[in-house]
């Protein structure tokens, strides 16, 4: 057998991690590597057109899969473009390895062509974070960075010279079982006995719930049942937590709706679930706060604790709701779903007026249209922006669906590249882009990846030629909007030229024949929705508190509108509240 260079024991132990692809751009630095892949049965290769999609990519089959996936960037300017893309997978808890590959060892720190110091310059986006500048690190050190990806839910970076990838890997290397998988963690009892008698003693007990409650919506309900409790939920929590819900009153936060604000501030006993919702304006600070958290940083970041839990929601739910004394009192329960309920009922008339007929069309029919045309199990990625209001807003959850974003780090352009990853990890299986025109001319060079790898990725772009959210930003702001506006192409006419399927949508009678032909199309299609602008309106006065910025009147007020499907789910459970 031949010996092994150092690039063909990376990709073979990166493949018994479980990678399969390694996303990236080719690079001198990086040459030794792919070439070790083109020479790996079991490992791809998957070129795009820029570092960042790599790396979105990687954090959406991350988020997807739960197990680890991995991106490359080539020496200086080809790994820096990760950098984005790797923020947002670790603030997303996604395990991701990044491969930065460096400049030759002999010339670190002489100012070399294309020089840069990963190791300072990701520091702040790892867990882990380090260079490989002998042979003799291989393999312990990339298996070091493996299992702090997995174990601590986030990204590692590990850098290598590009001629240290292609020297002789050390003969007695130690290669061991790598952890692959994340364990439960329970609390312990002094804790779950606690937090039973605050539930107890509580006579009004709200649950918020963010996305470590995935896994636990069986535990959440059965405990919501057992004490009587409304159950709200943060953004990244709507797709765990939202469907099959009977306790439901709606979202907290920027994009808030239903009666989740009141249920939080109202109850006596608030418990955070698996949620490191940012928004403390939007949470009480005169109630009795218990958070529970696998990530022991997390507990107290937001508000002032009564209780900090360390411990998986669902094992610590398994925990409490034997222990805990069954309620029967639901008149708080009921008060709540009763204004979850009425609270839809008044906004959503604003846009489902005579929206079939409206044009520009309104960007919350084409969700609409979009979430109930959608496959039982899709995919959803959304870009940052106002695509998040219709996504919050429109698409219904059901426990097979899932819905990707930049949700904590926020960044523009997400939504396409992280369709690509989404879409390598089953090609069978429906995956939708939901762009909004700035966020997709930002990275549009990556609508190629998808012609190129023939990936049946469904692009629905919402085209209202303008930075929406940043419009909506200015206006709370009491400030004229400024630098906003697209000049745009018809974007369909460059899928069609790039190879793919395109139509252009302008009027609302041609919008659900346009999404369905593009849904049955085999490969890459794009539907370029012209929207309208303005469709969520400022209040006609902008008072004292709104001037700065998102805060909390501001939002309810100017965020106030249509919710979709939701509105039948708080219809179907306020029938089903018990008359005295």
């Amino acid at each position: 057998m031949a010996k092994q260079n150092v690039s063909e024991q990376f990709v073979d132990i990166l493949a018994r991690a479980g990678v399969k692809r390694l996303y990236g751009v080719v690079g001198d630095s990086l040459n030794p590597v792919v070439d070790a892949i083109r020479r790996h049965q079991g490992m791809d290769w998957i070129q795009v057109r820029h570092e960042e999609t790599a790396a979105f990519a990687a954090g959406a089959e991350a988020q997807i899969t739960g197990t680890l996936a991995a991106c490359a960037g080539s020496c200086g300017p080809g790994n820096l473009h990760l950098i984005n893309g790797l923020y947002d997978a670790h603030r997303s808890m996604a395990p991701v390895l990044a491969l930065a590959s460096h400049i030759p060892s002999s010339e670190i720190g002489l100012g070399y062509f294309q020089e840069t110091h990963p190791e300072l310059l990701f520091q702040e986006c790892s867990h882990y974070n380090e260079m490989i500048s002998n042979p003799q690190q291989m393999p312990r050190l990339l298996q070091t960075a493996i299992q702090h990806a997995i174990g601590r839910g986030g990204v590692s970076v590990v850098s290598m010279p590009g001629d240290i990838a292609s020297q002789a890997a050390p003969e007695k290397s130690i290669e061991h079982a790598m952890v692959t998988s994340r364990p439960s963690v329970r609390p312990g009892d002094a804790e779950i006995e606690k937090l039973c008698r605050m539930v107890d003693e509580a006579k009004r007990v709200t649950l918020f719930c963010g996305s470590g409650t995935a896994g636990a919506h069986a535990e959440v309900m059965e405990f919501a049942e057992r004490v009587k409790s409304p159950v709200g939920h943060a953004l990244r929590g709507k797709e765990w937590i939202q469907y099959d819900n009977p306790y439901d009153v709606g979202m907290s936060g920027l994009l808030g709706y239903g009666a989740a604000y009141e249920a939080t501030n109202e109850c006596d006993l608030l418990i955070l679930l698996g949620t490191d919702f940012p928004y403390n304006a939007f949470l009480p600070t005169d109630v009795k706060i218990v958070q529970v958290d696998v990530r022991p940083e997390h507990l107290g970041r937001r508000s002032k604790l009564d209780l900090a839990v360390w411990g998986d929601v669902r094992e610590t739910l398994r925990c409490l709701t034997p222990r805990v004394k069954a309620k029967t009192d639901r008149k708080f329960l009921d008060r709540m779903l009763k204004k979850h309920a009425d609270a839809l009922e008044g906004v959503i008339k604003a846009y489902t007026r005579k929206v079939d007929k409206h044009v520009p069309i309104h960007p919350e029919y084409v969700a609409s249209v979009l979430d109930e045309l959608a496959d039982e199990d899709a995919v959803f990625t959304v870009d940052t922006g106002m695509c998040n209001v219709w996504a919050a807003r429109y698409l219904s959850p059901n426990g097979k669906r899932r819905v990707i974003g930049s949700f904590t780090h926020g960044s523009m352009a997400n939504a396409l590249p992280q369709a690509i990853g989404a879409q390598f990890t089953d090609r069978n299986r429906q995956v939708v882009s939901m762009s909004g025109d700035g966020g997709f001319t930002m990275l549009m060079g990556d609508f190629l990846t998808l012609v190129q790898y023939d990936l049946p990725v469904k692009v629905v772009l919402f085209n209202n030629s303008a930075l929406g959210m940043v419009e909506l930003e200015m206006l709370v702001a009491g400030l004229p909007s400024f630098g906003t506006t697209n000049k745009n192409p018809d974007f369909a006419a460059i899928a069609r030229a790039s190879g793919a399927y395109g139509v252009r949508v302008e009027k609302p009678k041609q919008l659900e024949g346009a999404l369905k032909d593009a849904f049955r199309h085999k490969g890459p299609a794009l539907v370029d929705v012209v929207t309208d602008p303005n469709a969520l309106s400022i209040p006609p006065k902008i008072s004292a508190d709104m001037v700065t910025g998102f805060a909390l009147s501001a939002s309810k007020i100017v965020l106030d509108g249509g919710v979709g499907r939701m509105v039948q789910m708080a219809r179907s459970n306020l029938r089903n509240v018990p008359r005295p």
